[in-house]
């Protein structure tokens, strides 16, 4: 059984066990958490889909950890007019062990 899950503007493919990278959850590490736009589910030969959303269905899974994406360097320049600037960016992530999926 996997479903289609969508969690801060961004679809995922989760089972059972899945460990997922998303964007920062409002969520301390070791809370349960619960995403309710879930797109599809696939249950063996049975599927089901949502328009958009499946109604009913949610996802369930705790916050495992939260780490960082490696820097993005952002860098500006407009020429001849010594005009140049160097910034850098790291995102914050959520790791979310994927615990069930309710029907």
């Amino acid at each position: 059984m996997y479903a289609l899950v969508e969690i801060g503007g961004q679809q995922f493919k989760v089972a059972q066990g899945d460990e997922i990278l998303t964007q920062k959850l409002p969520a301390e590490v070791g809370s349960k958490v619960s995403f309710d736009r879930v797109l599809m589910v696939v249950d063996g030969e049975a599927v089901k889909v949502g328009q958009p959303v499946v109604s009913g269905a949610r996802v369930e899974g705790t916050v495992a950890g939260e780490q960082r994406a490696p820097k993005i360097i952002v860098f500006k320049k407009k020429r001849r007019k010594g005009y140049a600037r160097t910034r850098g960016h790291r995102q914050q992530h959520s790791r979310v062990r994927i615990e069930q999926i309710v029907l």
